[in-house]
């Protein structure tokens, strides 16, 4: 989303023009930017806060050359969501049952593109049969496929 689709957005929800929406919200950013650079931490209950953080003088390599190159301290701006944001994005997921309770079997979802590929597990060895001395030891012929009777 840019600007222009969250004017839109808020003016359509707020039933206020789109000039008055954009003019709020302008001044809502320059009265954190005003703040944040006096050194003051915006808090807004539910969304999360604006505050100044310090960052070191240090030294970078150029990526193209691969030099050295001195990079200078800076003041910047951090973000940090409230609970209740971080609650409505990562939605709890369900507690698992108890022993002994029975429950709904849980539907099984279409793996996700970035999912490992699944293992392959070895197949299973059959037990080693009893040897008597009057049977021979024979192996046994695969199962045929069964195939349709053509007409």
């Amino acid at each position: 989303m840019n600007k222009s689709d969250v004017v839109q957005d808020v003016s359509g929800v707020a039933g206020v023009s789109k000039s008055d929406v954009e003019k709020v919200i302008d001044a809502f950013f320059e009265t954190v930017r005003s703040a944040v650079s006096k050194g003051d931490r915006v808090a807004w209950p539910s969304f999360g806060s604006f505050s100044a953080t310090q960052r070191q003088a240090r030294t970078g390599r150029n990526p193209r050359t691969g030099e050295p190159v001195p990079i200078a301290a800076s003041t910047a701006v951090k973000f940090s969501s409230s609970s209740a944001l971080k609650s409505a994005l990562n939605p709890p997921k369900a507690k698992a049952a108890k022993k002994g309770t029975k429950s709904a079997p849980a539907k099984k979802s279409a793996p996700s593109a970035k999912s490992a590929p699944a293992k392959k597990s070895a197949p299973a060895k059959a037990a080693p049969a009893k040897k008597t001395s009057a049977a021979k030891s024979t192996k046994s012929a695969p199962a045929k496929k069964a195939t349709k009777a053509r007409k």
